[in-house]
């Protein structure tokens, strides 16, 4: 495979990835906001209402690994527009969507372009951007979008649903889609990323994908309303559905996940650590937006904006990462990532208190969270994937994406029931008991940035070979 030189069409093709990854994340937070809306126009209850965010995440999180051996094979430029057509069309449904169930398949349908788009679009910046400081930047790039995509839905959502309806919402996705695949088609060349020969191991592809997706609706699940019997179910399903794959991998002629990939120390950790990152940040938001809105009194749209100061401090600190992996080295970087989260989330949920304000219990702490965020998210990335061959980027892609995925619903999964089973509490002392909830949900999470802080220690990666293009896209400041 030719990739292209560095420079213009590389840069095009990055801001054209990273435009993906931020619509994939705000996609998830701007439907939530619309919710209650949704319920009011449908006549449906909250029930209906948990699985019009619950199928979204059960299909993108249970075929993010499929999704990245498909692009393998078939091809990733032609896999990410297949997964963008495909997100477009269920937008469409949604929009159109004449009541509840409708709109869960159609939610359900825009996982599945979701988890295409997203493990082709990695893929792709990996073959773009060998290892290097090429590729921290990028991924620097990737971590900041994804930064700002939380935010960008949560103010969309609000300021949509309450002008144009929460219908616009899904029309906005399609408008986007289609523009982004508009641009892939000029931005990215057919050469990048071809099909690979080799046969599709069509029972491990099922049994992962039963396994991922029915842990997906377990997790979903418990998030919602605890260990049900059902959820329990959903789980004993998901571990014999993977121990069925780790059966078929260890007989497959072209394995789906080759058990050689799965050899690899760095590489196993790297997703651990991935996977924990998550496990923090992404409840962390949740948690943070239901503080500012059920205990300090802020509108939904109030609520996002509070989080846009962290959000700038990823703008800023993500271009920057690249540099800091240079001077400090990879494991020093990432140890330093999850200090930060550990620190930050720490003294946010130290600082919450039932009669504060913003400024006094939000803002500081989440600035550190801010700045930590690109650090852990670029440096598990770069370990994730470099030792990746060519042949396995999109492997490599769905490995890490399914790692932060399933670490995101675990972190909600956990936390949530944390900080709701300490708010049980009469009307008068809500506020008290929910601040009390929330303060040890987040402490829940700083020990699991603690946690992977301690494990990012362990991690050595093996020397990669020096790339003739990474001298030409480092800083000056990089040029040694």
């Amino acid at each position: 495979m030719t990739t292209p030189r560095p420079g213009g069409p590389r840069r095009g093709a990055l801001a054209l990835l990273a435009s993906t990854q931020l619509l994939l994340i705000m996609d998830t937070a701007i439907v939530n906001v619309a919710l209650p809306s949704v319920g009011a126009d449908l006549g449906s209850g909250s029930a209906g209402l948990s699985w019009v965010a619950n199928a979204y995440l059960i299909t993108f999180g249970g075929l993010l690994l499929l999704g990245g051996r498909v692009a393998d094979l078939l091809g990733h430029r032609r896999v990410f527009l297949a997964g963008l057509a495909l997100l477009a069309a269920a937008s469409a449904a949604g929009g159109l969507a004449p009541g509840a169930a409708w709109l869960v398949a159609a939610r359900a349908a825009q996982g599945v372009g979701a988890a295409l788009a997203a493990a082709a679009a990695f893929a792709l910046l990996l073959l773009l951007f060998p290892d290097g400081p090429a590729r921290h930047k990028a991924l620097g790039t990737f971590a900041a979008m994804g930064g700002l995509g939380g935010v960008l839905g949560t103010v969309l959502g609000g300021a949509l649903t309450d002008l144009l309806g929460w219908r616009s919402t899904f029309w906005l996705n399609v408008l986007l889609a289609a523009a982004l695949a508009a641009l892939a088609l000029r931005l990215l060349d057919h050469r990048a990323g071809r099909p690979r020969t080799g046969g599709f191991d069509l029972a491990g592809a099922l049994t992962a994908t039963a396994g991922l997706g029915l842990l997906a609706y377990a997790l979903v699940g418990a998030a919602e309303s605890g260990w049900t019997s059902a959820r329990t179910l959903g789980a004993g399903g998901a571990g014999l559905a993977l121990l069925a794959f780790a059966a078929v991998e260890t007989r497959a002629a072209a394995p789906l996940v080759p058990p050689a990939v799965l050899g690899r120390p760095a590489l196993r950790l790297a997703n651990v650590l991935a996977a924990l990152a998550q496990t923090t940040l992404f409840p962390m938001f949740f948690l943070v937006s239901l503080y500012l809105q059920s205990v300090l009194g802020y509108a939904p749209l109030g609520g996002g904006l509070g989080l846009l100061p962290l959000s700038l401090v990823v703008v800023a600190v993500a271009p920057q990462t690249g540099r800091i992996l240079f001077r400090i080295g990879l494991p020093r970087t990432m140890t330093l990532g999850f200090a930060l989260l550990c620190a930050g989330t720490l003294w946010l949920a130290l600082a919450l208190t039932a009669d504060g304000t913003f400024a006094t219990t939000v803002l500081a702490p989440s600035l550190i969270v801010g700045a930590a965020l690109p650090l852990v998210m670029v440096t598990t990335n770069v370990a994730a994937t470099a030792e990746a061959a060519p042949e396995e980027t999109g492997l490599a892609s769905g490995l890490v994406n399914t790692g932060q995925q399933f670490g995101s619903v675990l972190g909600l999964a956990v936390l949530v029931a944390v900080a709701t089973s300490r708010t049980e509490a009469t009307d008068a002392a809500r506020a008290v008991a929910e601040t009390a909830g929330f303060r040890a949900a987040l402490l829940t999470g700083a020990a699991f940035a603690a946690l992977a802080a301690l494990l990012s220690v362990r991690l050595h990666l093996p020397e990669p070979a020096p790339s003739p293009w990474d001298a030409e896209d480092a800083a000056p400041s990089e040029r040694r």
